[in-house]
């Protein structure tokens, strides 16, 4: 019997609850420092140009190993991999919330980032392993709920945090929060989460360091230059980029190589052509962060810096998205088997309508009332939201074989953390341009930042309907096909 036939995991739903609230934390961290940069620069103290290190570097390493870590799963073992990751993450939670200066922080954040990112793979390779049939989707659209919702909710957790321990400590909070949940996780894990079969194979056989030294190099190269490029950059910030398309060509052709060898490669290339949709489902995601993580860092700069509001209001004052967010993505992660793409399309449909509305809104209401204008269209694109993620996470690793499946979602989540870097880095350009322009008009600057999300928005709605219509002509091949036998 096969793994693909093999019956689902008994405890598979406990396991399930264990592994995403492992997962939220690390996703949680994304997000969550962003309210809490100003009380950092104040509380420890720190630079301006180190706090934004502590957001940026986190995202840096966090895409920097997700790849790698997915692959460890797949030949170390899921669940190994999984209680050795969480125990780093703590480590380094732990370590960043006690950090005595700006520099020992900014280094924790870098590993807590190395830890998160082989982490979180390992949830869509438990999936995979262990679930069957339509249940897999329903666990694919929990995993993918569980992502919308940490990244929108982390400002709010961040705030209430910050407003509870009060600002001079309260940052240190929003690492040290990851501790006890993380010990409470890890007990249950060695409890719930299945060990795996033994596998005959050597590790280090089965383990491509080329294409691992290959692959870091190449996202280094694309994400360093726009992580600088939030604290101000000069032309040769710019040069790891041309250096990265040639690595990435290098890697996809030692990739191809192996495979040509019979040998295992970091991440199947085929997968781009064999496995239908993986390739839009990974470039939809992608634009669609860049769209949708830089709002957060944006909003929050606006409502504290322009409008003077607290940590706390200017948390609460992106809720209505989390809340709208957190209703739809289970139900459409329960309803993707059915409507497919549909459910995609109509979601981006939706976030491009709020968003736009906002711009508007923004446009149009100037002082402390802003934050209230903005709950109605904060929540249609929140509802918008929730039916983005988990549908396109269900329906691009839908066809993935189980023993690649580490290394897709690996690949996935790459795509979704360079999507964050790109969008975070083009949004506060956006704003912090307009700003200057306008001579310190704050609404406009984030009308503008909200006017380029809705565009990657745009963008990937029409990535949403090209596989739409290619899944539509898949199923009428297969149909035909079906009509010419029965014929015979």
């Amino acid at each position: 019997m096969t793994t693909e036939e093999q019956a689902p995991y008994p405890g598979r739903w406990r396991a399930l609850a264990v592994t995403l609230a492992a997962g939220f934390m690390s996703l949680l961290d994304v997000s969550i420092v962003n309210v809490a940069l100003p009380a950092i620069q104040r509380g420890l103290p720190a630079s301006a140009e180190g706090a934004q290190w502590v957001v940026s570097g986190y995202a840096l390493t966090f895409g920097l190993s997700l790849v790698a870590g997915g692959r460890l799963g797949d030949v170390l073992g899921r669940r190994r991999m999984f209680l050795l990751a969480l125990t780093a993450f703590v480590l380094t939670s732990a370590a960043a919330g006690a950090a005595p200066n700006e520099l020992l922080l900014v280094a924790a954040r870098l590993a807590q980032g190395l830890a998160a990112g082989l982490l979180a793979p390992q949830n869509s390779g438990l999936i995979q392993e262990m679930f069957r049939g339509a249940e897999r989707g329903r666990a694919f659209g929990m995993l993918g709920s569980t992502i919308g919702i940490a990244t929108a909710a982390g400002p709010v957790f961040g705030g209430l945090l910050i407003s509870t321990f009060g600002e001079q400590t309260g940052w240190r909070w929003v690492f040290y929060v990851n501790v006890p949940i993380g010990v409470l996780a890890l007990v249950l894990a060695m409890k719930l989460v299945p060990k795996p079969e033994r596998k005959p194979e050597s590790v280090r056989a089965r383990l491509d360091f080329v294409g691992a030294g290959l692959l870091g190099l190449t996202v280094l190269g694309v994400l360093l230059p726009l992580v600088q490029s939030e604290q101000g950059s000069t032309p040769l910030s710019w040069l790891p980029l041309p250096l990265a398309g040639l690595l990435g060509w290098l890697f996809l052709r030692w990739e191809r190589r192996l495979i040509t060898r019979d040998r295992t490669p970091l991440l199947d290339v085929r997968l781009f052509t064999q496995a239908a949709g993986f390739t839009r489902g990974i470039s939809l995601g992608t634009v669609y962060f860049c769209g949708f993580s830089g709002i957060w860092l944006v909003l929050s700069l606006f409502f504290q810096d322009g409008l003077g509001y607290s940590a706390l209001e200017s948390g609460l004052s992106v809720t209505p998205f989390a809340v709208g967010s957190a209703v739809t993505a289970v139900v459409a992660g329960r309803l993707v088997t059915r409507w497919g793409r549909v459910i995609t399309v109509t979601g981006l449909a939706l976030i491009s309508l709020g968003l736009g509305a906002g711009a508007v809104v923004l446009a149009l209401t100037g002082g402390r009332q802003a934050g209230l204008a903005l709950i109605v269209p904060l929540l249609v694109a929140g509802v918008g939201g929730g039916a983005v993620v988990s549908p396109n996470i269900t329906l691009t690793l839908a066809r993935v074989p189980t023993r690649m499946a580490g290394s897709a979602g690996g690949a996935l989540q790459t795509g979704q953390r360079i999507g964050t870097a790109v969008g975070t880095a083009v949004l506060a350009f956006a704003y912090r341009g307009t700003l200057t322009g306008t001579h310190g008009h704050y609404p406009i600057a984030a009308t503008t930042a909200l006017l380029c999300s809705v565009g990657f928005m745009l963008a990937a709605m029409a990535l949403a309907v090209l596989e739409l219509r290619a899944n539509r002509g898949r199923h009428r091949s297969t149909t035909d096909a079906a009509d010419e036998l029965a014929h015979r």
